[in-house]
């Protein structure tokens, strides 16, 4: 279903994958836009298991684009250093491939926790009640994962 990686010396396996995705600290969202055009936007984001949540606010273009296809794709960069004497990089990266959808009202509260819990965790009782105030603002996107990849050069 999804293409070979052409350098498959440089493929990671699913502790490294999941090792970078936990610990990146942002995403690039790929949806079929709604005008034809590829549309990517970097987000935050946290993963549980074979998931991974994001938040947006109520409307938007990749709402509107999720909504119309709901196939997306994830891609989140590791570390990176340029080789400049070798007119080259060493770099870690994923993609992750899946379907999206929008979580309902009873659902958003513990994908929002895990996102404070990996950007805030020193302040989880005040991210508690940040949640309290703004989930009813906030559109919480579900990434389930059907396919991940990961390649480095190291």
């Amino acid at each position: 279903m999804f293409k070979e990686m052409r350098r498959s010396d440089r493929a990671l396996g699913e502790e490294e994958i999941l090792k970078i995705l936990d610990e990146g600290l942002y995403g690039i969202l790929s949806t079929s836009g709604t005008d034809g055009y590829a549309y990517g936007v970097p987000l935050s984001y946290a993963r549980q298991g074979n998931t991974i949540y994001m938040h947006a606010a109520m409307e938007g273009q990749k709402l509107a684009a999720i909504a119309q296809n709901d196939r997306v794709s994830f891609c989140v960069v590791g570390k990176v250093a340029t080789l400049p004497e070798k007119f080259s990089t060493k770099y870690e990266s994923v993609i992750v491939i899946g379907r999206a959808s929008i979580l309902t009202e009873s659902e958003k509260e513990p994908a929002l926790l895990a996102l404070i819990n990996k950007y805030s965790a020193d302040y989880l009782e005040q991210g508690k009640a940040y949640i309290d105030k703004a989930k009813g603002k906030t559109t919480v996107i579900k990434l389930a994962v059907e396919h991940s990849s990961g390649k480095a050069r190291r």
